[in-house]
């Protein structure tokens, strides 16, 4: 057993009053391992023993200025206080007559390491009684595990480092593989909680594989666990806590000297930074409280916005009451950088429709969210060459969002923002509209998804199919809006086809599944929710603030959907198909197109060289572009 890096052999009476009266015991091993603010593992050149905490205060320094020659205590006060305490609460136990218990009966008199073994023997026995009366009475209760779906797969998650809207999004730096860590060490049977070192075999997302040192090739004992959970710790931070650093039972025989062996093992070696914890617990702070006030919008007629109230909060999703609601179930929920969200006076503000509460005034206690804590959209200038009402473009369509549909843009509205129509489906009182910003990463110029090998979706009872941009805009009589107006931005994401995620299930917003990421076109992510059909799948931008790393649900408490089981998509699959729009005539393979002849063929020549996507189709940089064959 370790206090932080002491050495097992290492016997400390608690009844020494002072230098004098303390045991002689062996200096310990030379070039002790300390850790260092960057993480770095290093060793003293001199090759003294570095550090030690006084086991009075708790004050941790350099172990060489401690006093005595166990180096237990920062001062002659501390060693004499402690002494002091110790007689004191002897003396005050046999006034009380209280007789010693069991655990004291076998801990007597004993030097620390036959101390450690017989109470271990002593709580084995206690255990091994408690199952035999258990008996076969114990029920297990499986659920979803994500490091044996992982495991079992061979399966791949995005980095925590994807996702700047999660915890830990922007400062998980260089936490990789072979990072050593001190976690509870549960291979022991001690009355209270000991640590050891672990090594992360595997990451993904925020959960992590880990094996305990001294098990070398030997993963039977390896574990998955949440690398920002609150018993997780840099090497070190037992010495610095006076915590005590046991090697797992199953290994404890291996070495004779585990000091020599962590030394051997650490020197060199990365840890996390010395203010993990604190980083973790800062980045889970959210602004937003219950009883603020937000307009949202209105999930029965997405042409429109109404109040709502922030009801709670987990992991910065907000579930929202909308303000009429008496019993409060009519709710919404959202991340708090959603776009779906604006501070109240936003839509007299940008001209978009509003839902006037019947509540003349605020309810007590409600107050209005400020404004700088949403998201803030880019400034564009509306000044020169802008969006037209009735100009066409591609857009996904938030009643469907598997698809991308031809749209028409329907009202202009201030600040960049714009009401989008899907063409062949809208109400004649436009309350199917819905707003964009001109900036968003869900609209398209016309001919996206033609030279990205996406099926664009024709508008409802179209029937010249295969379906063709230029004809189209001729019968409708239509221009497109210019290329040059969408957001041309594609940040280096780092998502890869195959990777797994947790990702909200858009059309049931309270849900967050297990998914993957099956194609990426520029920014664009197809978010599959596993063990459900594809045409359940989503396209996602690629800093939604509704994708999540894999752990994300554990972290924060939220309740993860594990993949649907076949019963589960039998089901859900019948009452769908009802609700299903009809489906395009599917198109067969493709012919290659040269650059000029698609420009021309589109919108007399603009530039359409930004649009050619680094799909997981064609990602080799190749300047063809591609249309689809005609049947």
């Amino acid at each position: 057993m370790f206090d932080g890096y002491d050495s097992c052999s290492e016997d400390t009476s608690s009844s020494s009053s002072s230098e004098e009266s303390e045991e002689e015991v062996a200096p310990l091993p030379s070039n002790l391992p300390i850790i260092k603010n960057n993480g770095q593992v290093y060793t003293y050149p001199d090759g003294k023993s570095g550090m030690a905490t006084c086991e009075m205060c708790g004050m941790v320094g350099v172990r060489d200025a401690f006093y005595s020659k166990t180096k237990r205590f920062c001062s002659v006060s501390c060693s004499r206080s402690y002494s002091s305490n110790s007689k004191k609460a002897s003396i005050l136990a046999r006034l009380q007559g209280k007789p010693p218990t069991k655990k004291a009966k076998v801990l007597q008199k004993q030097p620390l390491v036959a101390k450690l073994a017989a109470y271990a023997q002593y709580q084995a026995t206690l255990q091994n009684q408690a199952k035999t009366k258990a008996g076969n009475s114990a029920v297990s209760v499986e659920g979803f595990s994500w490091g044996n779906y992982i495991n079992s797969n061979s399966f791949i998650a995005a980095p925590v480092a994807c996702f700047k809207h999660a915890p830990m999004g922007t400062c998980w730096g260089d936490i990789s593989e072979n990072v050593r860590i001190e976690v509870p060490n549960t291979d022991c049977s001690l009355p209270t909680k000991v640590f050891w070192i672990a090594g992360i075999i595997k990451l993904a997302g925020y959960n992590a594989l880990l094996r305990y040192e001294g098990f070398e090739n030997d993963s039977s004992l390896d574990f998955w666990c949440n690398i920002c959970g609150s018993d997780i710790h840099p090497v070190g931070w037992c010495a610095a806590s006076g915590k005590p650093l046991v090697p797992p039972r199953t290994v404890q025989h291996k070495y004779t000297n585990w000091k020599a062996f962590l030394v051997k093992r650490l020197t060199g070696a990365k840890t996390l930074p010395p203010d993990f914890s604190q980083k973790v617990s800062e980045s889970m702070q959210y602004p937003f409280k219950p009883c603020m006030r937000v307009e949202v919008v209105d999930k029965r007629h997405l042409c429109r916005t109404r109040v709502a109230v922030v009801e709670s909060v987990i992991g910065g999703r907000l579930r929202l009451v909308y303000e009429e609601s008496e019993d409060r179930t009519d709710d919404f929920w959202c991340h708090m950088h959603s776009p779906l969200i604006h501070h109240i006076g936003w839509s007299r503000s940008i001209g978009h429709r509003f839902k006037r509460s019947d509540i003349t005034k605020k309810q007590d206690g409600h107050f209005d969210t400020p404004p700088h804590l949403f998201a803030k959209v880019k400034e564009v200038d509306q000044s020169g060459e802008w969006f037209k009402e009735g100009m066409k473009l591609e857009a996904i369509d938030p009643l469907n969002l598997s698809t991308i549909c031809v749209a028409t843009i329907r009202k202009v509205l201030a600040d960049g923002f714009l009401m989008i129509g899907i063409d062949g489906s809208e109400a004649a009182d436009g309350s199917d509209w819905f707003c964009y910003h001109a900036t968003s990463p869900s609209i398209f110029p016309v001919g996206f998804c033609e030279i990205n090998m996406i099926e664009l979706t024709p508008p409802r009872g179209y029937t010249k199919l295969p379906f063709k941009w230029f004809d189209y805009l001729r019968e409708t009589g239509s221009i497109a809006a210019p290329v040059k107006l969408f957001n041309k931005d594609v940040p280096n994401h780092g998502f890869r086809v195959g990777m797994k995620l947790e990702a909200v299930d858009l059309m049931e917003p309270r849900l967050i599944c297990v998914a993957t990421v099956t194609r990426i076109i520029h920014r664009l992510l197809r978010i599959h929710f596993d063990g459900w059909e594809e045409e359940y799948d989503q396209w996602v931008d690629c800093e939604s603030p509704d994708l999540y790393p894999v752990g994300w649900c554990q972290l924060t408490g939220y309740q993860l959907q594990p993949p649907a089981s076949q019963s589960s998509r039998e089901s859900q699959s019948a009452s769908s198909k009802q609700k299903k729009k009809a489906k395009s005539q599917q198109y067969k393979g493709h012919k290659k197109m040269t650059t000029s002849q698609l420009k021309e063929e589109l919108l007399d020549g603009e530039d359409y060289s930004f649009l050619q996507g680094a799909s997981d189709q064609e990602s080799n940089g190749s300047a063809t572009f591609y249309i689809k064959q005609e049947p």
